[in-house]
């Protein structure tokens, strides 16, 4: 009986073990540029031990009502492209990374793709059939490459909240294209309002809460700003029944870097170092022990590392500043 009984002990040991071990998805985003990757360029992501990247090739319209979606051109860079995402997702599968291909629309002049509205029937007519033929060439893709998971859109509320059938019908449609897992990166204001998270796989967050007012957050600060949405991100979770995945989290190296994260405005804030670097631990030590958490992707990672971040940048990425050392040993734990 005391064999068994330390036996029951042994196996419930492992059994809490292996819970704790679920691999998360330790994810970069990993930006496109003019060139082409090589083994150099995927090396540093080797090296941060992330075990997947988001593939991000772009289509632009010109300003907030323009209804046409133009992408895979010739005046894009290279890894905006079809035969660049292609040939950067190949690369970084054959490292073994795993791949999350994230088409995106940019807006002339940098306007916020939440705010796109079309000023007329007819032109949201042209804009959802540009649109789907943007998403639907990238599903083609993903499958044709066997990507992991594919966002069929990235911060789009408006065009979510105006047009709700035609969103559901092009999730239909993509699923007849593309067999793996999908989902939509929410911003961090819009995905409780987002309807249609049943139908996919994961619910996606652009992860740029609000967390603190201070110019010097601690880590303990940060972490207790974390609660409040928290709470909600796991009663959503367990009210779809799909994990949350932060489809974009990061944040600036600078003061008062938790008040306003989604600012991308060129300001002269000081370089705050370990600003950042708390404030990424504050979110592993947070999420990445959740079970109904599935990980998420570093906004942003450049393919040419030596030259990217660095002391003085006061920018989103972490590369060569304390952050990316943070991220290094968290990734390397799940």
């Amino acid at each position: 009986m005391k064999k068994l009984g330390l036996l029951f002990l042994c196996c419930l040991q492992f059994s809490c073990s292996s819970q704790r071990m679920v691999t998360k998805i330790n994810g970069v985003s990993f930006v496109g540029s003019r060139d082409q990757v090589s083994q150099e360029h995927v090396n540093p992501v080797l090296n941060v031990n992330a075990n997947y990247a988001a593939v991000m090739p772009f289509g632009f319209i010109r300003d907030l009502n323009s209804p046409k979606v133009i992408f895979d051109t010739d005046r894009q860079w290279y890894g905006e492209t079809r035969r660049g995402a292609k040939q950067y997702i190949e690369l970084l599968q054959k490292n073994g990374v795993k791949v999350m291909l994230k088409p995106q629309i940019w807006v002339w002049r940098g306007e916020f793709t939440g705010d796109i509205v079309m000023k007329s029937e007819e032109d949201w007519k042209i804009f959802e059939d540009t649109y789907k033929d943007f998403i639907i060439t990238y599903a083609r893709l993903a499958e044709e490459t066997k990507s992991d998971i594919l966002c069929i859109g990235t911060e789009l509320e408006e065009f979510v909240k105006n047009r709700p059938d035609y969103w559901n019908a092009l999730i239909k449609e993509v699923r007849n294209v593309y067999k793996g897992k999908l989902t939509y990166a929410a911003n961090w204001d819009e995905y409780s309002r987002t309807p249609f998270w049943d139908q996919l796989d994961f619910i996606g967050v652009d992860a740029y809460f609000p967390l603190s007012e201070e110019r010097f957050p601690t880590l303990e600060a940060l972490k207790s700003g974390w609660q409040k949405w928290k709470t909600k991100l796991v009663e959503l979770s367990d009210q779809n029944g799909n994990p949350v995945l932060f489809t974009e989290f990061g944040y600036r190296s600078m003061d008062y870097t938790a008040k306003k994260p989604w600012l991308v405005d060129r300001n002269e804030m000081d370089v705050n170092l370990q600003a950042q670097a708390d404030a990424t631990k504050a979110i592993f030590e947070e999420f990445w022990e959740e079970d109904w958490f599935a990980g998420g992707f570093v906004w942003k990672w450049f393919i040419h590392h030596d030259d990217s971040g660095g002391p003085k940048d006061n920018r989103f990425t972490p590369q060569n500043k304390p952050a990316e050392i943070v991220i290094r040993n968290f990734y390397s734990n799940y």
